[in-house]
């Protein structure tokens, strides 16, 4: 903002342009674009013109910020940005300045530049520094001196904090509002700055979503105040994103009202705090006082926290409360008085005031209001709301009205007033027009010059004002717009935009606006086909663009049918394609371009009431689960397909079949639109019934079944019930326990029998069946129908489905319930997928059911559905002897047999075979193969000896493993010795063993041994019987189990006793410490509150773990030990190793906390020295004073994939990222291995989290502790770090490697090995670790960090990269990768930051042919360095073996050994159609050998001849050492002396070396002269000659591209009309002529076939030229001959020569030559494009125009330069306007570059061509329509011909043909039944029934012929009668 005074008097400038100030134009939101920068100077007869032209660009988008706004909630975007308020006063800024702020100003509004007179220009110069305007700025209320010229207006950039303005509710979302402010601004309100904190506990809403829309509604004015600008993010700001952040907090606002500012009748704004029975108690924003307003009869649903305003009826100063009306009239009417001088932070926007006008501004009024205060009104906000060019008469001075207040700024002390008609009367304007109605009579209201129009739009019930921009009046700039409108005069205008709080509509009346379907969001439906252009390409897929500049989103996925790795090469910017539009959602559209679903004639599914039974549709795949597809529709509707409806074999695999993003037509089976829900099939006829009442199955029943096959995926069974031949049951569904499941499968054969499976579900007449015991058992509570289940109780179910938010668990057929995920574990930390597994047996607690929407709500929680028997473990050891019998099934030896002599609990007698570190081996003398084993806890303190003999107790026995865990323990042995003493039966033994135990009972019992799956225990109470225990459960399968420890304690419950259904084993259930507690009494609760924190204690260690003790104290208390509290500063190693079970402990209470879930408390004791010693020990929380760089020291607690997880205190933690630990690949690769629980850790702070009390730590010191990024601090340049392989670039560009959890770094293609190796990346791969050194760490503009990485070892000197251009040298060998390889050569690179160039000459000793193969990119070459650039760092390379320069002194020396006439031997080196290189042996030289000097039949088809390295003979004919070229010849002629054979294939070795020297690479002529033929320039064959004319070069007028000539036939001429004889006849004696001057040719070149006369040297085209001077043939020929040998100085020459020579009457013989020109210059020019322009303007002098224009074109479009084509045709549309073939050679161009101009052109081409080529333009501009553009487009035009002549059966015809070529039946016989009902003469309906006839016989069939032959009857009979 610029301030400019004198003293405190504004100085007025009056040098400003008045009228680039008058109105505000631009609304970027509302859709309006800015101005033009050019001004209008069109004549006044092209204006009109202009304004109805087509547009030429459709896809002109509106304004370029549309892209930005596409988003909902788009708090604020900008009418227009630039300054708009200059005042007087003296400016800050210089002269420059000012004139850079004023040329943003002129090209924001599309004014004029401000030029100041000359005779003014000295005093201007004088006093610019107190004259000029300070533009933008906001003035007060001073207005002493001179009166401002411009009213305020507000604009973003003099939008401030603080700033209070009036605005209206424009949406109200679930978040924030959106508010429509002055000068179309738009701002944004958060849900925190509409509602008063105070009142928001108060309010009475269902849900936070619903509170705003509760208090708000959409068209509601309101006052705000300004709290900030634009947004945080830097990005946003430099795209342009501007936001303005308000409040409408009354706080705010009524900041400084206090009870003694109030006045009566004051209008003022209050929220409902509550609601009384007589009216409502409000709330002002402040403290001191409030309100209170009566009930009315009128008043609306009053909600509390509603926004109200009120007219103050009277102050109780006392009782400092204000009492109001609600009365909407009086609160309209109610103007404020100035009765105490109100002070100016106490005016509000929408207050009203009494005003009286001083003087009349440009563009609006100034006006004072309240004695003291002064403000304006823009012209858009006057009385009228369509003020005129007049509007000035009626504002005289000291007039009086009533105005509001818009706006306040307490800066600038400038206020805004408006006179609006609806506001004052306290309303918004009415929103009467729609974005993108057309209304075709909209009234010109007034002209502003250099801004716009004000229109008048025929709404109803009222008009509504509209104003249309500069630059939206035309596409084209036109100058002297103003003069083509006139006011009063009526003009077509389209709605794009609207401001809500002036009602003011913002329009367009460019043509490019009324053309398309899309011109908003609101036209866009889901379904609809759109041509859009692609205007950004990126990762995410494609930002396409409409015709009206509406953007849409083609995600990645919906590129095209298959998957797109690099979009940008199929796709390219500015493309025009097809798209189909997936779904529109707040303004943000989604297209796909899948050629499917693109060209589907399907019905669209969109919504799911849309989803009828049996409806057919296309969707694409999103997910595939193993019991289903899940299918989108457009508008994000969304269906299941079961696996019983997508066809599949039983066993076979979803994914086999079908892969996500497929299209794939699908079948609607059933619909609940109600709950959203679809079923889909994939099957084309329905599948039966899952169950009829014919079968004998039923669901959840019970069958049996045996195994026919074992697939990967299931086993396949036969089961013997009616109707059904085969069953499946997965994997997972052989048993609860996930290993054994898997186990069961792989000793599983067919013929293995099932006696119990149970039927879970039918597909497709197969039967999926489950063995798991906990459903085979629970079959009858297992529920089939949402009826049958029942909150609060416990089922037995199966995982089959986990997604991020919760588990799917199903029961018996599709019966399936949800459990969230804060339902489904206890820990939240745990991710769902960790936890549980598809297919898993659980137990599910259900906790609502909703029968109408069948939906069910379960918890998986094990607190909820521990178990409450011991079926998992007596199911785990049933099925481990099962699975033990099939294993031993096949085997004699290895039987069972052994098992029964180790009974459990009996004792054995064993040799002590082997003593090892876990424990001692036992073997048996009469079982070799089973093995007993005792641990060192089980000893019982006993020495044993090897090959001693002992006698142990059986604990357990492995069947699969052979192996008995035993126990020497005397306890145990001597208990089990009593017992098989004892006389007793041993049965009775048994029993009497458990006599002590019940089922049910509670026993403490010590653990024996810890299995992996479950303990083994024994019950010292019960005289140490042993028990099992699971350490799982159900639900607990994939949690990390318990730890557990040999001679632990544990509580457990009795489930089953000893028998065969156990497997003979006592089966417990452990219960966890706080279930098992003793009973509570007085005394005990007392003893229990004695304890604090603080309190010493004495505590007996009862477990040990490796992260705490676990210890009891007083009276059945119990408490832990963490282990950071076990010493100080955490300094030993295992602080727990000396502690034993049992052991007493001197220990201090440091926390008590009550458990979550429960009323227990946990105790956290501390034995740390420091602690016991500080007496004066306080509970206080740890501080968490940590600093970067200080070393901690903690104790691992958790190990997962990337983090190991340390306790530093009790609740503080610290993590230590995977890549941190080393930066060895192999202690990597160990990296669970190297940190297991309880490990001590000591580390380096990085970083830390104080919220979460979490530290990052890493295993070295920090380097720098001041950085504020973190990357830096622990990684540097030089550093040796460990990185994770994450991404193989393609090609050579190298590896990403992560080495931070956010940040990677690249591996240049140089820095992969330290050696150069050919194939540096073969020995990587993803998620390899590697040790790599930071090389560089970069930072971009944007922030963003790039580390350069190399994986060498940087120890081996000879394998060096060098990096500085300036450590190489001339001739130094290097190595390096070839990076790219193009027709010059090749780059390669030497290292990360140097590549090297190298010609296609230095590639090789030997010829390259084909550089890209023998060079392929990533290939290792050496080389030397032949030339270097410093300044450029240009570096050259050559791979030759020897200089390929052509000033060697060594290759002229051996030049002059050579003599003519001499006869050498050589090789084949090149074969070309001109000759053969040879290379000559005993040298380095290589030579020409003309065709013309090969031998007799040799020079036909060379390449058939001969073979590359060839031994051949050849006589040297020439030397020119100047040239370094050498002409040999090989004639029969030249060796008839010599006695060996010219041809020799005999491979003998050959170790001659082979020099490159500078032949010149020969040229072909097919790609410089269009011949026909297509052959070389050599005349090798002249007897496909023989019987035509000398070739003539085509031209482009007659060329195939065009439609129209091969379409000429298909026209036949009217039959009524008679044919145009010719103008001229040939006499015969003409005719003669001609004819014995044919023969005369072919004679000759007979005779020149049959001598073998073929040009082969200059002289023989002399000859050829002497004698046929005027053809054009040979002359091109001789061109073509000096072409090939590198001659284009004599080419060049030869053309101007033909040009001079031929007769000036053979035109067509010139024209060829100079297309033979065009040619040549186009390859050869230089540069090409302006030596064919100059080419082309030459001939234009001697040749007919349109020819050479049409035959340049056609050199342009085969050398596809489309760019020069389109100029040239755009040119000959003007210059040759009335030709047709021109038009329609512009037609051919548009279609072919798929541009949607046709509509454009055709009617360009009606308005130029005479009406005598109307007909055929449009028939065959239509032909090319069914060709090559749109078939509808080309229907329509012979439709609109044959409505203009309908008896033109030419045109019928070829209208017939057309769509006979397309195929599409229905159409052609709709077509054919309309020609044959025509009244024509009987010779034209003959022949349309003719060709139906024709048609049917090819197409229909008999009936159809018999059918057109009887319609025929039928018209010969109506017409006879």
């Amino acid at each position: 903002m610029f301030q400019i005074r004198f003293g405190s008097k504004p100085v007025l400038d009056p040098g400003v342009n008045p009228i680039a100030k008058v109105l505000p134009i631009q609304l970027t939101t509302e859709g309006m674009t800015k101005p033009s920068k050019k001004p209008f100077n069109k004549t006044s007869d092209d204006r009109l013109k202009t304004f109805q032209k087509p547009s030429k660009k459709p896809f002109k988008p509106l304004q370029k910020s549309n892209g930005a706004m596409s988003k909902d909630a788009q708090p604020i975007h900008l009418e227009d940005d630039a300054p708009d308020f200059p005042r007087g006063g003296q400016s800050s800024l210089s002269r420059a300045e000012v004139d850079k702020v004023r040329a943003e100003v002129d090209k924001e509004f599309g004014t004029e530049t401000i030029v100041l007179k000359k005779k003014k220009k000295e005093k201007a110069r004088n006093s610019s520094q107190s004259n000029e305007d300070e533009l933008g700025s906001l003035f007060g209320d001073s207005h002493g001196g001179k009166l401002p010229r411009f009213a305020n207006k507000i604009t973003f950039k003099n939008v401030t904090p603080g700033m209070k303005l009036w605005g209206v509710i424009s949406e109200v979302n679930e978040k924030d509002l959106e508010v429509s402010l002055p000068g179309g601004l738009r701002g944004l309100v958060r849900a925190s700055e509409a509602i008063d904190p105070q009142l928001h506990d108060e309010m009475e809403v269902d849900t936070e979503d619903e509170v705003l829309s509760s208090i708000y509604s959409i068209g509601q004015l309101v006052s705000c105040i300004v709290l900030r600008l634009d947004n945080d993010n830097k990005k946003e700001k430099e795209k342009g994103k501007h936001k303005i952040w308000l409040s409408l907090r009354l706080s705010l606002l009524h900041s400084n009202f206090t009870l003694d500012i109030l006045q009566e009748g004051m209008v003022i704004s209050a929220y409902v705090k509550s609601i009384e029975d007589h009216g409502y108690m409000l709330h002002f924003g402040v403290t001191s006082f409030t309100g209170f307003m009566q009930h009315s009869s009128k008043d609306t649903k009053v909600l509390v926290g509603k926004l109200v305003q009120g007219v103050v009826k009277s102050v109780d100063r006392t009782r400092k409360v204000v009492n109001l009306s609600s009365d909407a009239d009086e609160v309209a009417k109610s103007v404020t008085k100035d009765l105490k001088g109100i002070p100016f932070n106490l005016l509000v926007p929408g207050m009203m005031v009494n005003a009286r006008v001083l003087s009349t501004l440009e563009n609006g009024i100034l006006l004072s209001f309240l004695t003291f205060f002064t403000g304006t009104a823009d012209v858009f906000h006057l009385g009228k709301t369509l003020p005129d060019s007049k509007w000035k008469d009626e504002y005289p001075q000291n007039k009086k009205v009533n105005a509001r207040i818009l706006f306040i700024d307490p800066s600038s002390r400038a206020v805004g007033l408006t006179l609006n008609p609806h506001l004052i009367h306290n309303n918004a304007p009415p929103s009467l027009v729609k974005i993108g109605d057309i209304f075709d009579d909209s009234k010109v209201i007034r002209v502003d010059r250099g801004s716009g129009l004000l229109l008048e739009i025929p709404s109803t019930p009222v008009p509504t004002p509209a104003y249309v921009n500069v630059s939206d009046l035309s596409d084209k700039e036109v100058k002297k717009w103003e003069k083509s409108f006139k006011e009063g005069s009526l003009i077509r205008v389209r709605v794009f935009g609207f401001r809500l709080l002036e009602g003011l509509a913002t329009g367009v009346l460019k043509t490019s606006a009324f053309e398309g379907t899309v011109f908003t969001h609101s036209d866009v439906r889901p379904g609809m086909i759109v041509k859009a252009k692609i205007v950004i390409i990126d990762s995410f897929g494609a930002i396409v663009q409409f015709a009206s500049g509406v953007k849409a989103l083609c995600p990645l996925r919906h590129m095209s049918e298959f998957e797109i790795v690099k979009p940008r090469k199929k796709f390219q910017v500015g493309a025009e394609l097809v798209f189909r539009v997936l779904g529109i959602k707040s303004k943000r559209i989604t297209v796909t371009h899948k050629k499917t679903l693109v060209k589907s004639k399907l019905p669209i599914l969109s919504s799911y009431t849309d989803a009828t039974e049996g409806l057919w549709t296309h969707g694409w795949i999103t997910k595939i689960e193993s019991h289903g597809c899940f299918v989108r529709f457009y508008n994000g509707v969304q269906g299941f397909v079961p696996r019983a409806e997508l066809g599949l074999d039983p066993g076979s695999d979803v994914g086999s079949m079908y892969h996500v993003e497929q299209v794939v037509k699908c079948r609607v089976t059933s619909s609940v639109p109600s709950s959203r829900r679809i079923n889909l099939s994939f099957l084309v006829t329905p599948t039966p019934g899952r169950v009829s009442e014919d079968d004998t199955v039923k669901l959840g029943s019970i069958v049996s079944g045996s195994v026919e096959r074992v697939t990967p995926h299931a086993i396949i069974v036969n089961v013997d019930v009616k109707g059904y031949i085969k069953g499946m049951i997965s994997t997972e569904h052989l048993a609860d326990n996930h290993g054994l499941a898997s186990m069961m499968k792989s000793v599983l054969k067919p013929g293995y029998k099932f006696e119990k499976l149970l039927v879970l579900d039918v597909e497709n007449k197969n039967l999926i069946l489950t063995a798991k015991y906990s459903l085979v058992n629970a079959t009858q509570q297992l529920p089939a129908d949402v009826s049958q289940v029942y909150p609060h109780s416990v089922v037995h179910g199966y995982i089959c489905n986990i997604i991020d938010t919760g588990c799917f668990v199903r029961f018996i057929g599709r019966l399936t319930g949800f459990a969230p995920k804060n339902k489904a574990v206890d820990d939240q930390r745990f991710d769902l997928s960790e936890v549980f597994y598809v297919g898993q047996s659980v137990r599910s607690n259900i906790l609502e059911v909703k029968s109408e929407t069948s939906r069910i709500t379960l918890s998986l929680k094990q607190s909820l559905c521990s178990s409450t028997d011991a079926s998992f473990i007596k199911e785990y050891f049933l099925l481990e002897e099962k699975i033990a019998e099939l294993h031993y099934s096949d085997s004699k030896s290895n039987s069972l047999k052994w098992v029964k002599e180790f009974p459990i609990g009996n004792v054995i007698e064993g040799t002590v075979h082997e003593a090892k570190e876990s424990g001692v081996i036992i073997s048996f003398q009469k079982y070799n193969d089973v093995f007993g084993f005792i641990t060192h806890h089980q000893l019982g303190g006993s020495n044993v000896d090897i090959g001693s003999t002992v006698k142990a107790t059986v604990l357990d026995v492995s069947k699969m493993d052979r192996l008995v865990d035993l126990s020497l323990k005397p306890d145990l042995v001597n208990r089990s010795m009593e017992t098989s003493n004892s006389k007793t039966p041993k049965k009775m033994r048994k029993r009497s063993a458990y006599k002590d135990l019940e089922v049910n009972q509670t026993v403490n019992a010590v653990v024996e041994i810890v299995k992996e799956n479950y303990l083994v225990l024994s019950i010292p109470d019960a005289k140490f019987a042993l028990g099992y225990a699971s350490l799982s459960d159900y639900n607990t399968q994939a949690f990390q189990q318990k730890q557990f420890v040999s001679g632990q304690r544990v509580i457990a419950s009795v489930m089953s006793l000893p028998d065969s259904s156990t497997a003979e084993r006592l089966l417990l259930l452990l219960k966890s410490n706080n279930e098992v507690v003793d009973t509570s009494s007085t005394k005990r609760a007392k003893k229990k509150s004695s304890y604090d924190v603080g309190s010493t204690v004495q505590a007996e260690v009862t477990e040990i773990k490796p992260l705490e003790l676990k210890l009891k104290f007083g009276s059945g208390l119990h408490g832990r030990i963490h282990i950071t509290e076990a010493n100080d500063d955490n300094i030993l190693e295992d602080p727990f190793s000396n502690f034993k079970i049992g052991q007493t402990l001197t220990t201090k209470i440091v926390s008590k906390t009550k458990g979550e879930n429960s009323n227990n408390i946990r105790w956290d004791l501390s034995i740390r020295p420091s602690v016991l010693s500080d007496e004066s020990y306080v509970s206080k929380p740890q501080d968490f004073s940590y600093s970067t760089g200080e070393n901690v020291t903690g104790f691992v607690y958790k190990v997962d994939k990337d983090w190991v997880w340390i306790s530093v205190t009790r609740d503080i933690r610290a993590q230590l990222y995977i890549l941190d630990t080393s930066s060895d690949p192999s202690e990597l690769q160990d990296f669970q291995k190297r940190f297991h629980v309880g490990k001590r850790v000591s580390g380096y702070i990085l970083n830390t989290n104080k919220e979460k009390r979490l530290l990052r730590v890493i295993s070295h010191p920090v380097v720098d502790k001041a950085s504020d990024e973190s990357f830096k601090s622990h990684i540097c340049e030089g550093e040796v770090v460990g990185g994770r392989v994450s991404k193989i670039l393609p090609g050579v560009s190298g590896l990403i490697v992560q080495i931070d959890p956010h940040l990677s770094g690249k591996v240049h293609f140089t820095e992969l090995q330290d050696p150069w190796v050919p194939n540096p990346l073969s020995g990587y791969h993803e998620g390899q670790f590697v040790k790599c050194k930071v090389v560089e760490i970069g930072h971009s503009g944007t922030g963003t960090v790039h580390v350069d990485l190399s994986l060498r070892s940087f120890v081996n000197p000879e394998s060096n990269r060098y990096e500085k251009i300036e450590d190489l040298h001339p001739n130094m060998t290097i190595e390096g990768y070839v990076k790219n390889v193009t027709p010059k050569g090749c780059f390669i690179m030497l290292s990360r930051k140097l590549d090297a160039k190298i010609l296609i000459s230095n590639l090789s000793d030997d010829f390259v042919s084909k550089p890209e193969q023998e060079f392929p990119i990533g290939k290792l070459v050496s080389g030397r360095v032949v030339s270097l650039e410093p300044l450029s760092k240009r570096i050259e390379v050559t791979l030759r073996s020897t200089s390929g320069t052509k000033s060697q002194n060594s290759d002229i020396g051996d030049f002059s050994s050579l003599n003519v006439g001499e006869i050498i031997s050589g090789r084949v080196k090149r074969i070309e159609s001109f000759g053969l290189f040879i290379a000559i042996d005993q040298s380095k030289l290589v030579g020409l050998c003309h065709v013309s000097e090969l031998p007799e039949g040799h020079s036909e088809d060379i390449e058939t001849k001969y073979k590359i390295r060839e031994k051949v003979k050849a006589k040297i004919l020439k030397v020119d050492e100047e040239r370094q070229r050498i002409s040999l010849g090989m004639k029969a002629s030249y060796f008839d002396n010599q006695t060996q054979e010219v041809h020799n294939s005999d491979a003998d070795s050959d170790s001659d070396s082979e020099s490159d020297n500078p032949i010149p690479t020969e040229t072909p002529l097919e790609s410089l002269i269009p011949f026909s033929n297509g052959k070389h320039p050599a005349l090798a064959e002249v007897e496909s000659r023989a019987s035509v004319l000398p070739l003539e070069v085509t031209l482009d007028e007659e060329a195939d591209e065009s439609p129209m000539e091969d379409e000429q036939a298909q026209i036949p001429e009217p039959l009524d009309d008679k044919k145009p004889e010719k103008n001229e006849n040939k006499s015969k004696r003409t005719k003669k002529k001609e004819t014995d001057e044919r023969e005369r040719e072919i004679r000759a070149a007979e005779e020149r076939l049959l001598q073998k006369d073929v040009p082969r040297t200059a002289d023989d085209y002399e000859k050829l030229i002497r004698t046929s001077p005027n053809s054009s043939f040979i002359w091109i020929k001789y061109m073509a001959f000096f072409l090939s040998l590198n001659e284009v100085e004599k080419a060049r020459s030869m053309a101007e020569r033909a040009l001079r020579t031929i007769n000036i009457r053979e035109e067509s013989e010139k024209l060829n030559v100079w297309v033979a020109y065009f040619n040549l210059e186009n390859e050869y020019g230089s540069p090409p494009e302006e030596a064919v322009v100059k080419i082309f303007q030459r001939a234009l002098q001697y040749c007919d125009a349109k020819k050479v224009h049409y035959a340049l074109l056609g050199m342009y479009e085969r050398t596809e330069q489309h760019k020069l084509a389109d100029e040239l045709v755009e040119k000959m549309m003007k210059k040759f306007k009335h030709s047709c073939k021109v038009w329609l050679r512009k037609i051919q161009r548009v279609l072919k570059q798929n541009e949607d101009l046709v509509h454009s052109v055709v009617k360009r081409a009606l308005i130029c061509l005479p009406k005598h080529k109307h007909i055929k333009f449009i028939t065959q501009t239509a032909i090319s329509e069914f060709k090559t553009g749109v078939p509808d487009r080309g229907r329509s035009m012979f439709e609109g011909m044959l409505r203009e002549y309908p008896k033109r059966t030419d045109l019928w015809s070829v209208y017939l043909d057309q769509e006979i070529r397309i195929g599409d039946v229905d159409v052609i016989r709709a077509l054919f039944e309309r020609t044959i009902c025509l009244e024509l003469p009987v010779k034209k309906m003959k022949f349309l029934f003719k060709k139906y006839l024709e048609f049917e016989k090819s197409h229909g069939d008999e009936e159809r012929v018999e059918y057109v032959k009887a319609e025929a009857l039928k018209f010969i009979e109506k017409t006879r009668g």
